[in-house]
């Protein structure tokens, strides 16, 4: 396992128990960004790094019964606490990497990715692996239930020019990794790109 991965394992275990309780209020804007993939009844779709499953009953309730939820995380302690919330009931949880997801090319119609893009330890790569499992044509939602300079002054840091998720970094990194990014809302309350796979 990379120093990336161990990093991000460490931070994650030691928070898993209570995550949910440190944010108790983003709930609605979960529902909200995963309105916006615009899913349908019976659609296949991957929330990649789903921590504690927050999106996943959302998802669940926009693909319906004949649809597939999968939620991948690379932390036990994160997936754990998703069953102790009961959200495995809304969707397949794997104890997976977005380096290389254990799913067939072009197997779903989305990925859901709350918080992850500043996570991934080879951005250009990992967003191509999340590329490969989506058929042409299908969604990417990157989301963060604040913006970026909320995001930053919580964690008493001021926002780079260099971020992953300032627009004109986020749409050529999306464009070099199968994605072609379609919108792009960074406001105090919400961050959301929307990406469409190429090809």
């Amino acid at each position: 396992m990379s120093d990336d991965h161990t990093h991000v394992q460490e931070f994650f275990t030691a928070r898993a128990a209570h995550w949910d309780t440190r944010f108790p209020y983003d709930a609605p804007a979960y529902a909200a960004a995963v309105a916006e993939l615009g899913l349908r009844e019976g659609d296949r779709v991957l929330d990649a790094g789903c921590g504690t499953g927050r999106a996943l009953t959302p998802l669940r309730a926009a693909v319906g019964p004949s649809g597939v939820v999968l939620g991948a995380d690379l932390t036990p302690a994160m997936l754990e606490a998703a069953v102790r919330a009961g959200r495995d009931r809304d969707g397949q949880l794997l104890l997976a990497d977005v380096v290389g997801l254990p799913l067939r090319a072009e197997s779903l119609g989305a990925v859901f990715a709350a918080g992850l893009i500043a996570h991934l330890p080879s951005p250009t790569e990992n967003l191509r692996e999340l590329a490969r499992v989506v058929r042409p044509g299908g969604t990417l939602a990157l989301f963060h239930p604040i913006g970026r300079a909320a995001l930053a002054a919580r964690q008493g840091r001021q926002t780079t020019p260099e971020d992953l998720r300032a627009e004109a970094n986020l749409g050529p990194l999306l464009a070099g990794s199968g994605w072609h990014m379609t919108s792009y809302v960074d406001e105090d309350n919400l961050f959301l790109a929307l990406a469409a796979r190429v090809g």
